[in-house]
């Protein structure tokens, strides 16, 4: 920096770049620069983990009902195999299943799901249709169009 005194410029060691570095008002500009730069990153970064969450979360509740699937099957089998010890559990197997169906078809946006699901839907009516006729129910399809939906939510 040049002051005159006396008409002389008067010097001090110091360059003007050196003074502008150490400047408490620079400071505060590259604490608002990496403020700014937070907040850029946060407002790009936070959209894409709450979309990450609701798959994850989409998943995980497809995966679960996947698994009360597996065990309405396995119920509705063991139902069928004592239906002279307990007439109503074959029923209650199946309200179990249709349950399941329309909560996994309502939160389905997934076309292989829907798929599976509307597959999984059709052996249930089939097995339906039996137990009301009084006829033994061919558990074979029904038990492959649940391995399909586990597929299908498991990945």
């Amino acid at each position: 920096m040049l002051y005159r005194r006396a008409g002389r410029a008067l010097t001090f060691g110091v360059s003007p770049l050196t003074l502008l570095e150490d400047s408490p008002m620079q400071q505060p500009l590259s604490i608002n620069r990496t403020t700014a730069l937070a907040v850029a990153a946060l407002a790009l970064v936070l959209p894409l983990s709450a979309v990450s969450c609701s798959a994850a979360e989409k998943a995980l509740s497809c995966a679960n009902t996947a698994v009360q699937i597996t065990t309405h099957v396995t119920e509705l089998g063991e139902a069928v195999n004592n239906v002279d010890q307990d007439p109503n559990a074959t029923g209650q197997a199946l309200q179990n299943l249709k349950g399941d169906l329309d909560k996994l078809g309502r939160n389905s946006g997934d076309a292989d799901l829907s798929k599976a699901v509307t597959d999984l839907q059709g052996q249930v009516d089939n097995v339906q249709k039996a137990v009301d006729a009084h006829q033994a129910p061919d558990l074979g399809p029904l038990v492959s169009a649940a391995g399909r939906v586990s597929k299908v939510c498991t990945g």
